[in-house]
Parts: structure tokens; sequence; C-alpha cells
């Protein structure tokens, strides 16, 4: 199963959080799994670094790297097709970031593994608990 991580969810994992739900981190482990993150996750966690809003227990660049290498998580290129979902997609959610997620798990038709309930306003298949 293909499966889009949620920002807070890639950084949790990796970072080995307690707030990473049970299931969320069974279905990261599972390897006939395809774990992917969008670059609006890993430009949204650059930003929110720089603006002291999240910290990391390691440089930015060996987390990213940890994603890709380490873990194995691939990354879904964002599209035109994923962007014009953005035109039509309602405004449940005002944050850009969360809103290209969204667009991204409803074109392509993959569960989004988030804590955020506001993304089952948007139809999408959302994993946690």
């Amino acid at each position: 199963m293909r499966l889009l991580l949620d920002t807070h969810t890639m950084y949790w994992y990796i970072e080995d959080s307690p707030d990473l739900s049970a299931t969320a981190r069974r279905l990261i482990q599972d390897t006939s799994n395809d774990i992917l993150i969008s670059p609006a996750s890993y430009w949204e966690m650059a930003i929110k670094i720089s603006l002291g809003k999240w910290q990391l227990n390691r440089p930015y660049d060996a987390f990213i790297d940890i994603a890709l290498s380490q873990y194995g998580f691939q990354v879904l290129p964002i599209l035109p097709a994923h962007t014009t979902a953005l035109i039509r997609l309602p405004f449940h959610h005002r944050d850009p970031f969360d809103r290209l997620l969204a667009a991204q798990a409803l074109i392509e038709d993959i569960p989004l593994v988030s804590t955020d309930a506001i993304f089952d306003q948007y139809g999408i298949k959302r994993v946690w608990a």
C-alpha cells in the first residue's frame, strides 16, 4: 500500500516521538508499504526550523537523509495535477502545506497518515489510530 505522511508524522517517526500512534508506527515500519513524503513537508519543516518553531535532534540535512536513505521514504513529486486540484479544493484547511498534502492524497488516491482530523472533510482516507 502507498501511504503519504503528514509533516508531523514524518517528524515524530524519525525523532521517535511518543506522539506517534501505534497504528502509524506499524504502517510505516511495514516493509510491504511504500512510504511517501511530499516536498511540501520538508519545505514546511525548513520554514518551522528557521522560525524556531521546531527543533531537531540532528542537523536538518541529516534528518532528511535519514528519511530517504535509512528509512527509504520516497518523495512524491508535486505535479501539475496536484496543484490543479488546489483550485477546486475547499478551504477546510487554511495551511498551504496541508492543502497541498490533501490535494496529493486525493489525486493519487492514497491514504494520508495524520493525526489532523480536518483532512477527513476532504474525503481523504486518513489513518492514525
